[in-house]
Parts: structure tokens; C-alpha cells; sequence
């Protein structure tokens, strides 16, 4: 099936600062939020917005650097599956897409892959581990 485009993910180096900002623009993001290393919340529609510390993604991506054109927002896809993860990375690889990281099995309990698009933008595919 078709990936969901399902998360804007942001890196950020102040949790507070960067969800307070979102806050001021009618973000409903819980006050204790502030000290967390990764934050989610939904907005219209169904879709959602991430925040993730800079230490947060270091923890599985350890050479990762906002100077290097990683950047600091990312897309997400919600793929059906963990097969479906795997599936859609090799298709999107074997047309001559950029795979950054493989398919794994994250520690937060997803299917995880990232291609980058045309620009260079970290695209993520993923799926709950749960979900066979």
C-alpha cells in the first residue's frame, strides 16, 4: 500500500524554546512536554508534528550534524507494515533515490528507514513493530 504522509518532524537544540514558539501558534502541546527528549502532537486533520532533541537523534545517528545538510526538518511516512518499510525503501533505492539509513528495528518500537529526495531532505518511512 501506499505510504501516509502521517509527521513534520523538527530537530531542535532547546525543547522548551522550540515548543513555546509552537504554543504562541495554537499548538496544544502539554506544559511538561518541555523536558522531554522526543514530543508529539496532533494537528487538524490528522496529521502530526514531532520535535526530537539534537541528543535524541544522535542516540541512533551519532555523525548526525544540522551543518552537514541533514538539515533540522525531516518528513514522515506511515508505511502499513514493518514488510512495507522494507519494501518501499527498495523500490525507492532501486530507482535511483538516495537510501541514508537501511531498514531497522528501532528502539522506540518501529520499522525504520530514511531516503533522501531529490533536494537532499531526509525523507523517513516507518511503521509500528506491532503491526505485521
Amino acid at each position: 500500500m501506499t505510504p501516509r504522509f502521517d509527521l513534520i518532524g523538527i530537530v531542535t537544540s532547546d525543547m522548551a524554546a522550540s515548543l513555546a514558539f509552537y504554543r504562541r501558534l495554537g499548538l496544544d502541546i502539554p506544559a511538561d512536554a518541555d523536558g522531554e527528549p522526543h514530543v508529539e502532537a496532533e494537528l487538524p486533520g490528522g496529521l502530526r508534528m514531532a520535535w526530537d532533541t539534537e541528543a535524541t537523534v544522535r542516540s541512533f545517528e551519532p555523525e548526525w550534524d544540522p551543518g552537514d545538510g541533514n538539515g533540522r526538518i525531516g518528513l514522515a511516512f506511515l508505511c502499513d507494515s514493518p514488510a512495507d518499510v522494507d519494501k518501499n525503501y527498495a523500490e525507492l533505492t532501486a530507482a535511483g533515490y538516495t537510501g541514508h539509513k537501511e531498514p531497522w528495528d528501532a528502539f522506540w518500537g518501529q520499522r525504520y528507514a530514511v531516503v533522501l529526495d531529490p533536494d537532499g531532505n531526509s525523507v523517513d518511512l516507518f511503521a509500528r513493530l506491532d503491526e505485521s
